[in-house]
């Protein structure tokens, strides 16, 4: 008589609840991972914004020059992102983003020594590439890993690393340059970024690998047209490209502004930035309950409307202390349009997803790269009061336009 086989005992099945538990778990720690090197990625954004005067003052430059510093950021953010996409999905999302984050220590240290515009402008730009392979990559990795009913909040979460870091960027380069020079908030930058760097080392050992297959020029640049044909891609792009022209173009202004009307300069601008991204950090707080209470179409329309309120406020503010106010109106409508762009997109092209991330950031930043140069002349032709008017009506206009869509 043969051996009896005992029966195969099933695991426990595993319940849903748990599961989703499981899920948020591995979500938290991606995003505690990340934290650092997304809040590096952001302060560098905005670090120029308000040394605005005491760059073209020290450097020789005029305050018009200067501010374009912000545009020799955001073109090679910009223009690196279709090919950091592909990348990324080839090579491990994790992979680059440590690669990026280490070329910005360095980077941010060439900045603080600098010794004309000239340099200065050339090491923004390389400093805007290695960014750019940072936060967009690292909002792809979070939405590979986050369920789609829980993505944009967890994406929310994200984006308040980010917001942090553009706070930190705005307002600490305004209030430390009196006492580090402009030079030494340059090092600090590095430094933050050198830490993120740590971080991603030590704290990557516990996750798994992302599995790796060899990039594909053609094969990428085949996926860009497919995602450039979807008629909703395209009105996805063209929104956030204008929604960044419109939004961060004005920044660079706001110390020539605060000076003309005898409101302020370096430090009332820096807060104003700040007051920003307080705006976002209330939105990332609220985000969950607002899209409960209101969903997605009416809360893309009252962040249009709090644009247009927020330029009204730039553009007619008594004093330093409503102008920095109308700052933080302004974070909170940005956000409420641009986190719903940003979940939309990376649900463009679940299969390619760095890809669709990449070239919603490709259009962002050329979006910051033209607003400068557009913000200027209209202030240049019309005032600083039109300049602003019109960026809210544009915003509000295109709140519209996308609550029609969703």
């Amino acid at each position: 008589m043969g051996d009896t086989v005992p029966p195969r005992i099933a695991p426990p099945a595993i319940s849903r609840h748990t599961a989703r538990m499981n899920s948020d778990s591995a979500v938290g720690r991606l995003i505690a991972l990340l934290a650092l090197a997304v809040f590096s990625g952001a302060l560098v954004t905005r670090l120029t914004d308000p040394l605005v005067t005491v760059l073209a003052h020290d450097l020789g430059g005029t305050p018009a020059r200067t501010a374009l510093l912000a545009s020799a950021f955001a073109l090679p953010f910009a223009l690196i992102q279709p090919i950091l996409g592909p990348v990324g999905d080839a090579l491990g999302k994790r992979r680059v983003i440590l690669i990026a984050v280490g070329l910005l220590t360095v980077l941010l240290a060439g900045c603080a020594a600098a010794p004309d515009l000239g340099s200065l402008t050339i090491l923004r730009a390389l400093t805007g590439l290695a960014a750019g392979g940072v936060n967009p990559l690292a909002i792809a990795l979070v939405a590979d890993t986050a369920p789609a009913d829980s993505r944009q909040v967890a994406l929310s979460r994200l984006v308040a690393c980010a917001i942090t870091g553009q706070i930190a960027g705005g307002s600490a380069a305004a209030l430390l340059e009196p006492y580090l020079g402009w030079r030494g908030v340059m090092l600090a930058a590095g430094f933050m970024a050198a830490l993120g760097f740590i971080t991603l080392i030590l704290g990557g050992r516990g996750f798994p690998p992302e599995p790796r297959h060899r990039f594909d020029p053609w094969g990428a640049a085949a996926g860009y047209l497919h995602i450039m044909r979807m008629p909703a891609a395209r009105v996805l792009y063209f929104s956030v490209a204008v929604e960044g022209g419109f939004v961060f173009g004005s920044f660079p202004y706001f110390a020539l502004e605060l000076q003309a009307r005898g409101l302020g300069a370096t430090a009332e601008a820096g807060l104003a930035v700040a007051a920003f991204g307080v705006g976002g950090l209330i939105y990332a707080a609220i985000a969950k309950q607002v899209l409960r209470l209101m969903g997605q179409n009416r809360m893309v329309l009252l962040g249009g409307v709090l644009c247009l309120l927020s330029y009204v406020g730039f553009a007619f503010a008594p004093t330093a202390h409503f102008f920095i106010g109308a700052g933080v109106a302004l974070g909170i409508g940005m956000f409420m349009i641009h986190n719903s762009i940003q979940t939309r997109v990376a649900e463009v092209a679940p299969r390619a997803r760095g890809t669709a991330v990449a070239l919603h950031a490709f259009h962002f930043f050329l979006g910051q790269t033209a607003g400068p140069v557009v913000f200027g002349l209209l202030l240049h032709q019309a005032g600083a009061r039109t300049a602003f008017l019109v960026g809210g009506v544009i915003l509000l206009s295109l709140a519209l336009l996308l609550a029609r869509r969703y």
